[in-house]
């Protein structure tokens, strides 16, 4: 006995099934890689941004320093020393109310 080879044709229906498929596959790939993409390209710039605060953060700290140095009362006194200027506790008035 022969067996004859069954020729499988494919309707349109499940051309139509295969190729929607494949491109939902495609597109998810590609959306995976451009997703990827740019969450790297937002977390280089988190990195940046945080860099830079805590470069400004430093400079703050630096200037709060030297403001505090210059309002010392001990280099106002200096400061007016050298002005010619004298400390005199006679001149202070207090107010009591």
């Amino acid at each position: 006995m022969e067996k004859k080879a069954r020729k499988v044709k494919i309707t349109r229906g499940e051309k139509l099934l295969y190729s929607v498929s494949v491109l939902a596959f495609l597109f998810t790939f590609v959306l995976k890689i451009f997703c990827g993409a740019t969450l790297g390209n937002l977390s280089i710039d988190t990195e940046k941004v945080r860099a830079k605060i805590t470069s400004q953060e430093k400079t703050n700290e630096s200037l709060t320093m030297q403001v505090n140095e210059l309002t010392s009362f001990d280099y106002v006194k200096d400061v007016v020393k050298e002005m010619g200027l004298a400390y005199n506790n006679d001149n202070i008035l207090v107010v009591d109310e």
